[in-house]
């Protein structure tokens, strides 16, 4: 395999110098005869690089890939995109970008900066709890976006402080992402993990992930499922992860159907919520098998200055949250959830478990067996709320059972759920 040095190509590794039209050189001329385009120790500062079919993006221990965030730097990569979901935020381009390629590895041992550390300030007062999420300011591009990639390879690499989403992977087949760390600012908003998008025949193992905003999210977006049909096929295995959002989600962005997903063995610290299902744009959800997850989830605090606005977590601490609603002002029919099997859940949590359907859209078929969930107050909270952000419901303080069953057939829960005297008396029901 033949290296292409980017140091050779005028890169310059001191963090100051833009290097982002040598590093492409390096890149073109890879894709041409194909092997890997290496970076020694050192730290570069780039803009948008485009990734190109056979090559091996590879960041030797020691090298940092910096991604700038000036906007005149950044590809715009969604500009001829036509979606009605406000919710995506496809606006501010991304970083590491790939279209229409195949056989793309990024590898190595080093690590890749988003620089999500210039965006986020906090501006609450002294006093306040230091969980809620952070103020942010200026351009936020996403680390990457890779759309329509066959044969994806992302092993080793460290991915730290994203501004925006981290992985998003769009329309890609054969995908590996193995043994990754992504350590992002657990308070950033929007710092997704992995964001496989109607992706196709999917492998995410032995990762270990800290992010603001939801760990691995599994999605079907509107512009993208208008190009590459179903979310499927997707394993993920051996993880650890760590979130003020959901550790793992589906939803909420479900244009397509999502199915055929298998998780399992995963350790989850501090997550607001250990499985998050959601439905709300029309496509089914469906064939999901979850087992042998551990950890906690519990709540975190909202802001003290700007509750009504994006500052405030969705989610109260539930080991599982599965949720079939309308958006708010979208006169549109969430699609089904049905064939969910969820056991060996050892989780230690703050809520409860929900499976929140309604009469238009009912949940069915969901098991959740062979489980210990163990109710203990881990965050000083005084009431329960039932949060079904984002949906016509919103979020409302309420009194329920351990288990909240509504709008739903055929749900069977099993469990050996313990509830501890610190918030025994904020439930309405110790019922299963």
């Amino acid at each position: 395999m033949k290296d292409f040095n980017v140091v050779d190509y005028g890169a310059k590794p001191d963090g100051i110098s833009k290097c982002t039209d040598a590093i492409q050189r390096a890149i073109d001329d890879c894709s041409t005869e194909g092997g890997r385009v290496v970076f020694p120790a050192g730290e570069y500062l780039s803009g948008s690089l485009l990734l190109k079919s056979n090559v091996e993006l590879h960041l030797e221990s020691g090298a940092v890939l910096v991604s700038s965030l000036d906007e005149a730097d950044v590809v715009d990569f969604s500009k001829d995109f036509v979606d009605d979901n406000a919710d995506t935020g496809w606006e501010g381009g991304c970083f590491l970008y790939a279209c229409h390629a195949r056989d793309i590895t990024i590898s190595g041992f080093g690590t890749i900066d988003g620089q999500g550390r210039k965006v986020f300030y906090d501006d609450e007062p002294e006093d306040s709890p230091k969980e809620c999420p952070l103020n942010v300011k200026g351009f936020r591009p996403r680390m990457s976006f890779l759309e329509d990639v066959e044969n994806l390879t992302i092993v080793d690499v460290t991915f730290k402080d994203a501004a925006f989403w981290t992985l998003h992977m769009a329309g890609c087949r054969n995908v590996r992402i193995e043994n990754i760390r992504i350590m992002n600012h657990k308070r950033g908003v929007n710092t997704d993990g992995i964001d496989p998008d109607c992706c196709k025949n999917v492998i995410i193992r032995g990762c270990n992930i800290v992010s603001g905003d939801d760990c691995i999210v599994l999605k079907s977006t509107a512009p993208m499922y208008k190009k590459y049909g179903d979310c499927e096929n997707i394993i993920v295995n051996s993880c650890v992860l760590s979130t003020c959002c959901s550790a793992i989600k589906i939803g909420t962005e479900t244009y397509g159907p999502i199915h055929d997903v298998i998780v399992s063995d995963c350790v989850l610290k501090d997550c607001i919520r250990g499985i998050g299902i959601w439905s709300r744009d029309g496509g089914e959800i469906y064939n999901i098998t979850m087992h042998h997850i551990s950890g906690n989830t519990r709540n975190f605090a909202d802001s003290v200055l700007k509750k009504a606005a994006i500052y405030s977590w969705w989610g109260e601490g539930e080991p599982v949250f599965i949720s079939a609603v309308k958006r708010e002002n979208v006169d549109r029919i969430p699609g089904k959830v049905h064939h969910v099997s969820i056991d060996h859940l050892m989780l230690k949590s703050e809520a409860p478990i929900v499976v929140a359907g309604e009469e238009y859209s009912p949940i069915s078929d969901v098991k959740i067996t062979d489980s210990v969930i163990r109710m203990e107050n881990q965050s000083g909270k005084t009431a329960m709320v039932l949060d079904e952000r984002p949906s016509v419901n919103g979020r409302r303080e309420m009194k329920m059972p351990v288990v909240y069953n509504r709008g739903s057939k055929d749900v069977f829960v099993e469990a050996d759920i313990q509830i501890g005297d610190s918030i025994r008396e904020l439930f309405s029901s110790m019922d299963i």
